[in-house]
């Protein structure tokens, strides 16, 4: 789409950052404007300007407008991406996205901003369905998960940016500027994303799908062979792409919306869109919007006044950043599975600690005490939940689902989060009201039941090339074990699929070279 393009001038692991930085900014952007309007919730000129004093239910309507346009979103990103390109529509994306920003910004009152609330979430929405898919499609299975992990630790940066933007703001005038400024400012990172991606490469695996074979093995080569379209690597891929492609042409065109999640087929695209949603929706289950609601009761509990809440609140969300980074470390070491496991598992053990010592006969004992122990697993929580479900949830989805339906996936992902997001977000008030303390001891009991989940029905997707994972979901049977038997009982090896393409050595590669060089002698 330029005259200069980036794969150029950087070649393997070092275009992969560069193209995975891009998509950190769209990914900062998405922290960002989910921490946004606690905030401005708090300028007084803002609940003026909006006529909202004293209406909770329509300030919450407003919060929520941003998942309602998110969940409409993902539908457009999922259909576009498949059908324009990862490129376009990431430019899509944030000419969208600012275009809402710049709405918001200038709203007089609430009517307008809940549209233009809706408009961001859609750009918002949109963009999710394609920037993961765009950085699985790019990486190597050996680093997909842990670029994916950086990407979300630029995701709770900018939920970070947006809380001591917000902190900092409380010492500014209560003018206009205190709330209209912070919404502005999610302006930057989709206008330097806009910027910067006109000279990044399209997925290959897209430019193939779509006839364009000689740009896709540019692109391949630039990733995988440091420029070099016959080195090994370059080849293997390429010929794991295109017998995928075959097959998936074999079987049929491009599913609807309403299809891949009805219709049986061979591929098992349903199956696939049922674990996508409900991963996303396990994710809420295991209880972040709760911590996150009523961590500053905690805080109080612990004797903290007003100011001294937001500072730990404040620390509490750096700490969350740092310990994204340790997935970073271990998605591509540990599996996927492990890790949702235990950290479902240490996530449960600090609910049940945050409910017992928030158990009213049990904190009156020594209020100031119990307080500090329930801030402390605040933070553990946290923490943990940073190390595991926050990445993984959002990496699982676009690794599984088949190239002809990859973005589309993508939005299914997505929309499962709205899905979750606003399952826990309406029901978290009122399960306090009427159950109190027990609903940690609640959320306790979500992460213990979604243990037994992952390890029956999700099969570990660590080290895989996406093309692999395809003959993984192809069993007909959908427990893990199961599927494992199946897969023996047809002579594939369930740790590598795809061993047969390989089985000629030397003569595949042979044969694949000459194609390239045909097709660089035609073109």
């Amino acid at each position: 789409m330029a005259v200069f393009n980036i794969a150029d001038k950087l070649h393997g692991r070092k275009l992969i950052i560069a193209i995975n930085v891009a998509c950190g900014f769209s990914i900062f952007a998405f922290g960002y404007d989910q921490g946004l309007m606690a905030g401005v919730n708090n300028s007084r000129d803002y609940i003026e300007t909006m006529n909202l004093g004293g209406n909770e239910a329509m300030r919450g309507g407003v919060v929520a407008a941003y998942y309602c346009g998110s969940l409409i979103g993902s539908f457009f990103g999922g259909y576009a991406g498949d059908k324009l390109g990862r490129i376009k529509c990431v430019i899509l994306g944030c000419i969208w996205g600012i275009f809402g920003a710049t709405l918001q910004t200038a709203a007089q009152n609430v009517e307008w901003m809940i549209c233009s609330r809706i408009i961001t979430g859609v750009a918002t929405g949109y963009l999710n369905a394609i920037v993961p898919v765009w950085s699985a499609e790019t990486s190597t299975p050996m680093s997909r998960g842990a670029f994916i992990a950086m990407q979300f630790s630029l995701n709770i940066f900018g939920v970070v940016v947006a809380y001591w933007l917000a902190f900092a703001m409380t010492f500014a005038p209560d003018n206009s500027v205190r709330w209209r400024f912070p919404i502005a400012f999610q302006m930057f990172p989709q206008m330097v994303l806009l910027v910067m991606v006109f000279f990044f490469p399209e997925s290959p695996r897209w430019l193939l799908k779509h006839n364009r074979e000689e740009q896709a093995i540019q692109v391949l080569a630039a990733l995988r062979g440091d420029g070099d379209r016959n080195h090994p690597n370059v080849l293997h891929e390429l010929k794991e792409i295109r017998e995928t492609l075959r097959i998936e042409e074999a079987q049929g065109g491009e599913p609807s919306f309403y299809k891949m999640l009805f219709e049986k087929d061979e591929m098992n695209i349903p199956r696939r869109v049922h674990m996508t949603v409900w991963i996303q929706i396990m994710q809420q289950l295991v209880g972040i919007g709760v911590v996150t609601i009523y961590a500053p009761e905690i805080f109080r509990l612990a004797g903290f006044d007003s100011f001294v809440s937001m500072l730990v609140a404040g620390i509490n969300n750096i700490t969350y950043m740092i310990s994204t980074f340790v997935a970073v470390i271990t998605l591509d070491r540990w599996g996927r599975r492990f890790i949702m496991m235990y950290g479902a598992v240490c996530q449960a053990i600090c609910f049940i600690g945050i409910g017992i010592l928030c158990k009213p006969d049990i904190l009156e004992r020594n209020p100031l005490g119990m307080g500090i122990g329930a801030t402390v697993f605040v933070f553990l929580y946290t923490a943990f939940f940073g190390m595991t479900w926050l990445t993984v949830t959002w990496l699982y989805p676009v690794e599984i689902f088949p190239l002809k339906v990859r973005a589309r996936g993508g939005a299914w992902s997505t929309i499962g989060w709205s899905i979750g997001n606003g399952l826990v977000t309406l029901s978290t008030p009122s399960l306090f009201e009427k159950i109190g303390w027990a609903t940690f001891i609640l959320y306790a009991g979500f992460n213990i039941a979604v243990v037994p989940v992952v390890w029956a029905l999700y099969p570990e997707t660590m080290s895989k090339s996406l093309e692999e994972l395809d003959v993984i979901f192809s069993t007909k049977a959908m427990f893990v074990k199961s599927a494992e038997k199946e897969l023996r009982a047809k002579g594939i090896d369930p740790d590598d699929p795809l061993a047969h393409l390989r089985q000629n050595g030397e003569n595949h590669n042979q044969e694949t070279k000459q194609q390239v060089e045909d097709e660089k002698t035609t073109a």
